[in-house]
């Protein structure tokens, strides 16, 4: 028997998913992470999983992982000194870069602008010229280009970048200096502007490939010594890193191209979930997923995650292919202070991290988090034990959390509510961040919450939203890591292409998009992914002729090849119109053309779990003394192993797992489905009359334009 292993690498826990490719079965393990050097929380993990199986770790044939190395090299500031090769006049290009200031009107005030990844000092000038069309208007003067990289030699730089003036079109240029640079600068890695991203608008270009020249080192370290340690445990087990757009890429183009893992950890979340709740009947979900140290959101749309052309990490934006997802500073270990100045409660964004962590795992930690006012509500029994081994420490929680109240005049109790219902509203912004701002209506999906922290918040976040079900699904705190083990290989290919509809036609188009296809389908190729396994899909950058905005619309050739380029236009006005109310009476003009080809994930189908009555009380453990809603209750503990489906679990109750807990309000009830999910409904809502029956999880009527900006509240909100 073979196995395959997702890992996903948090700030505080790495969770590792390990499954039997034959039967489906699966085991999971849950281990701190190791920030130094995250490759030993991952050999640690996997240790732990395989003795939990009772397997040998050379029994594991794939390793899928989502990685941070990428993000917190941007967000630390600790990348490589890189050197940029421009074309001669366009030295300046990062200084320049676009005029947004963040802030609205008064932003300018406050705005400290970062300091660009490739510093001007080392930034030199190629003298040459290529057209926008491919022509050479002036041959590369290579003389005058070694001397100046010889004296980035001298600044002993560890990447190099070039990104000249429209190689999109012409990438001889680009191809000829890393010839140069592998003689004057041997053993630095060098990265093309017309490899990593070969579209037009001179900035992004640069900026994406400074970028990856910034983060490649670090990553190519990490990843070539997580392969060398999984070697000698695992045998010839093959990596694989998940890329931001939740596909996956090879250890290989990971290390060439990590600009495309910026979002690596988060997308997996959003691929997992959505594999479980489309199980459930749900395509339609807002996915919260609470770490220890952020919470990362995101929508999904009729069984699809919103994408977007670029990654943002920090105050760095890259053109780069991600999920659509938002992130803020609150999590478990986020830690709450009260400042001098104003006297008014913060939560956030500093976190406690896994090391020393919350003042409840009795590491040494002293400051307030948000998991030691869980503990303190009584929302996290002390019975319990995070991780099958972590026992939770209430005494030196309130400890923490006392020096809250103090600052405040309240008692530990009420500090600790205040923390909560403050980081419950931190992430409704983020979650109104891709919903109502784009137009969509939260009442109108469901939510599903995982990571360690998401099930404790979930009920609280629906209310608010007015979004239901919360769903909380089995083993939340490791589902990233199962949207690591059941994704596929994916790779694409892109080319600017900029003509407007009458200058073009669906047919041309319809060239393009297959010679990009079978470009992108050789990196599929080179994994051994076979061609009748490799899916397909297309997609074109448009804007109205004049304008500066583009969007990206889904391209189903067949609609293509029957309706013209009116499979086109008519998407994008009924996107513009979403977005902004309104669509032009303009001529459409493309942009961009790009084919995405994925291989076939793990066909993993989750067992139905045992059915049962509607009382739960054969899985009630005990009784907390618990907070909620302002005044003192008691709640019932269950054993979520212990739950049956069609129980109803009434709040107030706490339900315990080994990597989470869940938090059922009062006035609520939470409903177990046939595959385990806890489905949580106010008490009066017509999901629980209906039986709580999984619905289809066929094409689901997509959500008109968002009423959501409006003033009127949902039922049920507070």
């Amino acid at each position: 028997m073979t196995y395959r292993l997702g890992v996903d690498v948090g700030g505080t826990f790495t969770d590792l998913l390990l499954v039997d490719e034959q039967s489906g079965r699966t085991w999971t393990a849950k281990v701190p992470s190791t920030p130094a050097d995250q490759s030993i929380g991952v050999l640690n993990g996997l240790a732990r999983v395989c003795e939990h199986a009772g397997i040998d770790p050379k029994q594991i044939s794939h390793v899928m992982h989502g990685t941070t190395v990428a993000t917190n090299t941007v967000l630390t500031s600790t990348g490589a000194r890189v050197g940029l090769v421009t074309t001669k006049g366009y030295r300046q290009v990062l200084q320049i870069a676009r005029s947004f200031v963040p802030g609205g009107l008064g932003g300018w005030v406050i705005y400290n602008k970062s300091l660009p990844m490739a510093p001007l000092k080392l930034t030199i000038e190629a003298d040459e010229r290529v057209s926008a069309r491919g022509e050479v208007v002036r041959s590369l003067d290579e003389a005058a280009l070694r001397a100046d990289l010889a004296r980035l030699r001298g600044e002993n730089i560890e990447a190099l970048t070039v990104s000249l003036i429209n190689s999109f079109a012409n990438d001889g240029h680009e191809k000829r200096i890393r010839q140069i640079a592998a003689d004057v600068l041997p053993g630095v890695p060098v990265s093309l502007s017309s490899e990593v991203v070969p579209e037009m608008q001179e900035y992004e270009r640069t900026v994406t490939t400074v970028a990856n020249s910034y983060v490649r080192p670090k990553v190519q370290r990490y990843v070539h010594n997580l392969q060398t340690k999984l070697a000698s445990r695992a045998g010839s087990v093959k990596l694989h890193i998940l890329r931001s757009d939740g596909g996956l890429s090879s250890a290989k183009s990971a290390e060439d191209y990590p600009v495309n893992l910026l979002m690596s950890g988060p997308a997996g979340g959003v691929t997992g979930a959505l594999w479980v709740a489309l199980q459930s009947g749900f395509p339609n979900l807002l996915t919260v997923d609470v770490g220890g140290t952020s919470t990362d959101v995101a929508l999904i749309m009729n069984g699809q995650p919103r994408l977007r052309r670029e990654t943002t990490v920090g105050d760095v934006t890259v053109r780069a292919s991600s999920v659509d997802i938002r992130t803020v500073g609150a999590g478990g270990g986020s830690i709450a202070h009260v400042p001098e100045l104003t006297k008014a409660l913060r939560v956030g964004p500093q976190s406690a991290g896994a090391d020393p962590g919350p003042a409840a795992y009795g590491r040494g930690g002293t400051e307030p988090t948000v998991t030691d006012a869980n503990v303190v509500l009584g929302y996290m029994p002390e019975m319990q034990r995070l991780g099958g081994d972590l026992e939770l420490r209430r005494d030196l929680s309130e400890q923490a959390v006392k020096k809250i109240g103090e600052a405040l005049g309240k008692s530990t109790r009420e500090a600790a509510a205040g923390i909560y219902d403050i980081v419950n509203e931190n992430m409704v912004g983020a979650l109104r961040l891709v919903s109502v701002e784009q137009g969509h209506d939260p009442r109108e999906y469901a939510l599903i919450a995982f990571g360690g922290a998401g099930p404790l918040h979930a009920n609280a976040l629906s209310r608010l939203l007015g979004s239901w079900p919360s769903i909380i699904p089995p083993g939340p705190g490791v589902l990233c890591a199962l949207g690591d083990v059941t994704t596929a290989v994916r790779d694409e290919a892109a080319r600017t292409f900029v003509r407007k509809f009458s200058e073009t036609s669906a047919e041309e188009i319809g060239k393009v998009l297959a010679r990009l296809s079978a470009s992108a389908a050789k990196a599929l190729e080179r994994e051994k992914v076979p061609v009748a396994e490799m899916q397909r899909s297309y997609q074109v950058d448009v804007r109205y002729h004049g304008q500066g905005l583009r969007l990206t619309v889904d391209v189903n050739l067949e609609a293509l090849a029957k309706q013209g380029l009116k499979a086109i236009s008519g998407p994008f006005d009924e996107e513009h119109k979403r977005l902004f109310t309104f669509a032009l009476p303009l001529e459409h003009e493309f942009v961009a053309l790009r084919a995405v080809v994925q291989g076939r994930g793990i066909k993993l189908k989750r067992p139905n779990i045992a059915a049962g009555g509607v009382d739960p009380k054969a899985a009630a453990v005990g009784v907390q003394k618990s907070y909620m809603d302002g005044k003192d209750c008691r709640a019932t503990v269950y054993d979520r192993a212990k739950l049956k489906a069609g129980n109803r679990v009434k709040g107030p109750a706490i339900v315990m797992e080994m990597d989470s807990t869940t938090v059922i309000l009062p006035g609520h009830t939470g409903l177990v489905d046939k595959i385990g999910n806890i489905l949580i409904y106010p008490d009066a809502h017509k999901g629980l009359k209906g039986g709580g029956a999984n619905k289809p999880a066929a094409k689901a009527k997509a959500p008109g334009r968002a009423k959501a900006k409006s003033k009127s509240k949902s039922k049920g909100r507070k």
